[in-house]
């Protein structure tokens, strides 16, 4: 009897067990989740316009919060989101990009996935997953990349950067409906440094004049 009753209680345990466990695994949510949901609240309060230009990616966009005023004239919806890698834009591609039947779509991505240890290769790799996903989703609309950025914070993974911007600067060069905006160069000094001045204490995002010259880089390459 004893014997049973052990046995019973053991059973019983398990059986918690296993069920505790998946409702805890179905209650974690993936990365950046909570901004995907507030972009969505947002969107279901005030509709964002169809046939816009969507910036989507990381936090250089997310903290580009005047970027409208920047390109007057041009109806944008800002997408960026946290530290964003472009795995994390492709997960989020059918609540970020999909939904919003853009024009054009302006990237910007990559950076924190050379930061997380990525090679370059996978970097380009993954941006071309990302393009392709658009392609087949959204027709020959507009595709944008921003080129990787020096920032100080990260001079050290600068080679990294120049050789995943040439990896997509040369994929986007073969085909038709892209583009791809060179602004790593336009933020380095004569030494090839980056440059301190263009960049929030962090020396990570940028200031207004880092974001002066984003905003001339960009704008020749957007759809009126």
């Amino acid at each position: 009897m004893k014997k049973t009753a052990t046995t019973l209680a053991s059973t019983l345990l398990l059986t918690v067990f296993f069920h505790i466990v998946p409702v805890s695994a179905q209650t974690a949510q993936p990365a950046f989740w909570t901004e995907i949901a507030e972009f969505k609240h947002r969107d279901s309060i005030q509709r964002p316009p169809v046939n816009a230009i969507l910036f989507v990616g990381s936090s250089s966009f997310r903290k580009w919060t005047n970027v409208q005023s920047a390109f007057p004239g041009y109806p944008i919806v800002n997408r960026g989101f946290g530290g964003s890698t472009l795995d994390d834009v492709i997960r989020y591609a059918g609540d970020i990009i999909y939904p919003y039947h853009p024009r054009e779509v302006v990237i910007y991505c990559g950076d924190n996935d050379l930061a997380a240890g990525k090679p370059a290769k996978k970097v380009y790799k993954r941006f071309v997953k990302l393009y392709d996903m658009i392609r087949k989703r959204l027709g020959n609309i507009d595709i944008v990349y921003v080129s990787i950025k020096p920032s100080p914070s990260r001079e050290k993974l600068m080679p990294e950067m120049e050789e995943a911007n040439d990896l997509i600067r040369n994929f986007i060069a073969e085909r038709s409906h892209a583009s791809f905006v060179d602004v790593y160069h336009l933020m380095l000094n004569a030494q090839g440094q980056p440059i301190d001045s263009l960049f929030v204490a962090d020396k990570l995002h940028m200031n207004e004049k880092g974001y002066k010259i984003w905003q001339q880089a960009i704008l020749p390459y957007l759809d009126k």
